[in-house]
Formats: C-alpha cells, structure tokens, sequence
C-alpha cells in the first residue's frame, strides 16, 4: 500500500495556516480536495504588547536592568499547533481519517509532534519538512507524492 493511498489526509501547516486535505484518489496520481482551512492571526509581539519591557533595580546602586517581555508571537505559534493537535484528535476520535501525512516546515513540525495525542501519532504515515501551505494544490500533491517516494 502507498502512504499517500486514497482518503489519506495530508495536513499542510505552518505556524500561521493549515489546510486539511483528503486525497481522493491513489498515491500514483494523487487528486487532494480541501476539507477545510484553519488560520490564526499573528501580528508581530511588538503589536501584541500593551507596554514596553519592565526594569527592574539591581539593588542600592543606580543600576538598572531591563525584563524580558513575553513573546506573544512565539506563544501564539505553539497555541496554534495545539489547536491542531485538539482537531486531528476531534477527527480522528469521530473517525473521519486513518490515515496522515503531516506537510510542515521543521519548528511546525516539532511544535505539532509535542502536542499530538497519541490516537493521531498511530495515524501518522508520513512526514514532511517543507513549507507549502502558499502553494496551489497542484504543486502541493507533486511534491509530497515526490518527497514521500523518497523517504
């Protein structure tokens, strides 16, 4: 059996984006269809924070040392493959895919594995480390069908 075989889902993520996709034909001549789409906006931290970064005394003398501010955008990022992990789990729990492949760039992809229940994780058929969700579906299915003959 092809990993990308027919109503395999293939998620296509980054930090930002996903797109939930069911391939309806075989792994030789893959055909994806949109499921459905999940985006989170995430403006930079510095549009995010309320105030600058606090400062703090280092004691009697008149020296003063700044606080790190809270990233928001980098918990936004880890939120967001958390929120994914919960609606894979939804999925699968209702049984709408056996099978996955998960299209995202290396931080996504390591971000979503720590977050992913373990009925997802035994899901998973394949894994890929590349960036495609502004990509055209077209594209989208040639190159995982490529990178996933390879791997």
């Amino acid at each position: 059996m092809t990993v990308l075989s027919k109503d395999t889902w293939v998620l296509v993520t980054d930090s930002e984006k996903a797109l939930f996709l069911r391939n309806e034909t075989d792994g030789q001549n893959p055909f994806l269809v949109v499921v459905t789409k999940q985006t989170q906006d995430n403006p930079p931290t510095r549009e995010q924070a309320a105030n600058c970064p606090g400062r703090s005394d280092d004691g009697p003398s008149t020296h003063r040392s700044a606080v790190q501010d809270t990233d928001w955008h980098a918990l936004a990022k880890h939120r967001f493959a958390s929120d994914l992990a919960d609606i894979l789990y939804e999925r699968v729990y209702k049984g709408a895919f056996e099978r996955l492949v998960i299209v995202a760039d290396p931080a996504t992809l390591g971000s979503l594995r720590e977050e992913l229940h373990k009925e997802v994780s035994d899901t998973i058929v394949g894994e890929v480390d590349k960036t495609l969700t502004n990509h055209p579906l077209d594209e989208i299915e040639k190159i995982v069908k490529e990178a996933l003959e390879t791997a």
